[in-house]
């Protein structure tokens, strides 16, 4: 059984600039795979020739996208992105929904880890 779990990182650019690197198949292929098709609501993913196909569950623009991977088995299970800006100060932090297998979910951080590494990157932070 999968477990949910949520990280966050802070990433100051405008929500914007963010919310384009989250939502577009451009912006994806720029940190999260090496490329990204979208062709009727459906993103494909692919990394080293391996495809894998999302549909969008939610989206609001500049605020979350949540996406779920079409081969998941597992209905309840999604990934989401998540920006948040602090009223105080102005800074903002990208929150990540993801759910793993018990045994997976140390691996999946890690990788999550050197993706957003990879997004701070593209951004220029």
């Amino acid at each position: 059984m999968k477990i949910k779990y949520e990280l966050e990182y802070t990433i100051n650019t405008s929500p914007n600039i963010l919310y384009n690197r989250l939502s577009t198949p451009e912006g994806l292929s720029e940190w999260f795979a090496d490329n990204v098709n979208l062709n009727k609501g459906k993103y494909t993913f692919i990394w080293e020739g391996t495809e894998q196909d999302a549909s969008i569950l939610q989206r609001k623009s500049n605020k979350f996208i949540r996406f779920h991977w079409e081969d998941d088995e597992d209905d309840d299970a999604f990934f989401e992105f998540r920006i948040h800006t602090d009223e105080l100060t102005g800074d903002v932090a990208l929150l990540i929904t993801d759910f793993a297998e018990e045994d997976e979910k140390d691996d999946a951080i890690d990788l999550w880890d050197t993706q957003i590494s990879e997004l701070k990157h593209t951004i220029g932070l």
